[in-house]
This record gives structure tokens, sequence and C-alpha cells, in this order.
């Protein structure tokens, strides 16, 4: 998935501050900003037990699937129910016929909107709906409910027709988008048990959990991930939410750390309050909050260090003009010395 502030090309970074800031002792790994999960997939391949937060539910979704399940599902009571499903439960599940919800009604031409053509959103209708029978009548078990579900909005993503975001569509079909909505099976890494999802508010949830190391990847800027991704959120909630505007914008709660002053007192609480060994936040040169900021919140808790590299910008699109086209993305570091401030 193409996302705005995935840690998925720096990961050889992160993972080189990591080992240089540990000793191997570690064994809970805390993401409080997920995302699509990139960070906490990553090192639940070193075998660390994760915790995954985020506050957008299709973010929690994917992390659903990829952070807490370890094996493919075996799909049993589906398998028992439908004799088509026997062999390969995905691939039955791909064939389902389509049904016009409101994915169509709301996301394609059908309502006058070209997120995606009819056909890949009557099928993205389908799946949803079959899954939720299905979940809500005991034919499939959490685990494969949100497994199917991480691999829909993977797979939805991939014949959305925008240049990235979900901001606008475009107004002709561009080739990806005429590809028909295939479901394909998720790769998924170690089997490493007890870790934890949760769609919450970080600054609440950072009270109620502990950690060895917490790693911090707040938004950097004002563009909310709440309207980037409305569609998305739209699909994994399929909560019938009503939309607004020529692009069908559904209320999203919004993140403190969009805004600047509300962003460091909210990223000041989350850092006195953490419960962790070590802290590590990711960061840019360009974000609502300064390098100095940070530090200073960091040395609350003890002596900060900074790692940093060159990062290629994201382009949501093309004819966006940008004053530079790369960007200094920094590590700042503690290793926690001071006590949490009580919550």
């Amino acid at each position: 998935m193409n996302y705005i502030g995935s840690k998925l090309s720096l990961l050889p970074f992160l993972d080189e501050v990591f080992r240089e800031v540990t000793d191997g002792s570690e064994k809970v790994f805390c993401d409080l900003f997920a995302g699509t999960g990139a960070v906490g997939r990553h090192f639940k391949g070193r075998g660390l037990q994760i915790i995954a937060n985020d506050l957008q539910y299709y973010a929690y979704a994917l992390n659903k699937a990829y952070i807490q399940i370890n094996e493919t599902p075996d799909f049993a009571w589906l398998r028992a129910h439908f004799k088509e499903a026997e062999a390969e439960p995905l691939a039955f599940i791909n064939q389902l016929p389509g049904v016009s919800g409101f994915i169509t009604k709301n996301y394609s031409p059908v309502g006058g909107r070209q997120y995606y053509t009819e056909e890949n959103a009557q099928k993205a209708d389908a799946i949803r709906q079959a899954i939720a029978t299905w979940r809500e009548s005991g034919l499939i078990t959490e685990q494969e409910y949100f497994y199917v579900l991480c691999s829909l909005l993977e797979a939805i993503d991939q014949v959305a027709n925008t240049a990235s975001v979900y901001g606008a569509y475009l107004k002709k079909f561009k080739a990806s988008a005429i590809r028909p909505l295939r479901l394909r099976p998720l790769e998924l890494r170690n089997h490493v048990p007890n870790c934890r999802v949760f769609h919450r508010d970080a600054n609440e949830l950072i009270t109620e959990i502990e950690c060895d190391v917490l790693y911090l990847d707040p938004p950097y800027n004002h563009r909310q991930y709440g309207a980037n991704y409305h569609v998305l959120e739209t699909i994994a909630a399929y909560d019938d939410p009503k939309l607004k505007g020529i692009t069908g914008l559904r209320e999203y709660p919004k993140s403190s750390y969009c805004r600047q002053n509300a962003a460091r007192e909210a990223m000041q609480q989350l850092i006195c309050q953490a419960r962790a060994k070590h802290i590590l936040v990711s960061y840019n040169d360009e974000g609502v909050m300064s390098l100095q900021d940070i530090q200073e919140m960091l040395s609350l808790r003890g002596k900060p260090k900074l790692f940093q590299t060159n990062y290629n910008r994201f382009k949501a699109d093309n004819g966006r003009e940008y004053k530079r086209n790369a960007t200094i993305e920094y590590v700042h570091y503690v290793r926690v010395v001071k006590a949490a401030a009580a919550s």
C-alpha cells in the first residue's frame, strides 16, 4: 500500500538505530502510531512481542491481521458450510457475485464518484457484507474475519482510481483501476504469541501499557490521515456514515499531532507518561514540531540522542510542487532513567 509516512524504505535505518541502542534483552516493542504496520511487522520478524495501535480503523484492521495472526487461518467452519470453499477459501471469496451496497452507491459511477469501477465496487460490497454475516453467524473466527478484511483493503487500494491518497478521484479511470479486484493471501511473519493490537487514542492508551521499546511515529504535519484515507476507513468499518461534498468525505477523529501547539502538548504528555526502557521518535525536518522541541521533551526522561538520514519525499501527486525532493528523517532516542509521570 502506497502510504503517507510509511517507514518501509526506512526499515534498514530504524533497524540500525535499534541495534545500536538496545542490548538484546528487550522483549516487548510498542508502535503507538502503527499505520499499515510496516515497523511492527519488521520487529515481529525479529521475534519481539508487538503492541500496535492506531486511531484509524483501517489501520487497526491491517495490524489485527499482520501483527496478531501468525499463520494462515484454516477457515474450517466456512469450508464445512460451503462446498465451493473446501479447496481454497480465498478463491471462493473471490468468486462471490457482486452486489450493490454502500461502496457501489457512494464510491463508483453509480453514485457519481469514480474511486472504483462499478464492478470492483460491487465485488467489494459482496465481500464486505459476506464476512460480516459469516462472523455474526459463527462461520468465521475473528482472526479469519480480519485476515479477509486486510486482504480486501490491500486489494481495493490497488484498484483505486486516485493519484495516491483519497483526497480526490481521477476524472478518467486509469489502467490499474480497471483491473478486476482480487484478494490475495497475506504474507505472515514469525510465530510470536501474545501480540496485541488496539484502536485507541495514543495518549489514553499510554497510561495502560508497558513495554521495553516505545516507538513513536506521529503525524508530522497538518494533513489528517482521516481525510487522506477516508474511503478505506469506510470500507473497513462499513458503518454507513453520512458523506459530504464532491469527494464523499466522512466525519473522522482529528489528531492533535497535526496542529503545532496541540502536538507539543500531546507529545510531551505521551513521553512523560510512557512506561518503557527506551523511547524512539521518528520525525522529519518539516514537521509541526521542531528538532529542539522533541529533544527537550525527551530530556525529561534521560539524555537524548539524535540519528538522521536523508529520505526521498512522499509525493501524493505528480502535479504538486515541493521546495525539496528530499527531507531529513530523524530518530530521536532516549534511554529512560527518570520515572514516568502519574497519569
